[in-house]
């Protein structure tokens, strides 16, 4: 199977939806009011197997927004400290992260033939709450995810594995999980990436998903 087919099979796959995992750490429950503190994305690509894979990890630092407030429960538990020398060098705006996370994402929209992204998170509602509202706060018009579609592995795990806990849910699926190194965005991200990932081939090998009748497709378009 050619390339170009492999990269078709993705936008099959979800009814032209381009699965991106995203994963926001945040000052507190309120998208209105609390800070975004660190974003990642991760894209996602399928080989000629028809097989998910993650593809390339974007993940930033952020400075909160004017007037944002930051829970210092939010901060104990992710471990974040706001005034570390080196945070603060990397650290970047909030419209300038979801910029930079939007380029890519639309070329990779582009590149595998869907009409926009979805969001896969780990109890999605929570990240795509804050996302959106932080689009909103940034004035950006062409946001590429969709406004209110997403998969949530929370509630797949649940279904799947018997597991909403992102780290036991990772365990029960073979995924290697640092307790130590989670809460991070960057962390969090590729692990989620990771566990939707081998949900969905999970289902493809138990004959979920008819690989060959979607490359027939394909090949006669």
């Amino acid at each position: 199977m050619s390339e170009a087919i492999a990269r078709g099979l993705l936008a099959k796959r979800f009814r032209s939806f381009l699965p991106v995992v995203v994963d926001l750490e945040t000052g507190g429950f309120n998208p209105e009011r609390d800070a975004i503190l660190e974003i990642a994305a991760v894209t996602l690509t399928m080989d000629p197997l028809g097989n998910l894979m993650r593809d390339a990890t974007y993940a930033f630092h952020i400075h909160p927004f004017e007037g944002a407030n930051v829970e210092q429960s939010a901060l104990d538990f992710t471990g974040i400290r706001l005034d570390d020398p080196l945070r603060w060098q990397v650290a970047i705006s909030e419209s300038e992260a979801l910029g930079e996370i939007f380029r890519p994402v639309r070329k990779a929209i582009k590149a595998h033939g869907c009409t926009r992204a979805v969001l896969v998170g780990h109890n999605a509602a929570f990240d795509h709450g804050f996302l959106n509202t932080a689009v909103t706060r940034a004035g950006i018009k062409r946001n590429p995810f969709h406004p209110f579609s997403s998969f949530d592995t929370a509630s797949l795990g649940g279904l799947i594995y018997g597991q909403t806990v992102l780290a036991r849910a990772c365990r029960a699926a073979g995924i290697e999980f640092d307790n130590q190194a989670a809460h991070s965005a960057r962390y969090d991200t590729e692990r989620t990436a990771d566990l939707f990932c081998a949900m969905v081939n999970r289902y493809k090998e138990l004959g979920g998903w008819d690989l060959a009748q979607k490359e027939q497709g394909l090949e006669e378009t």
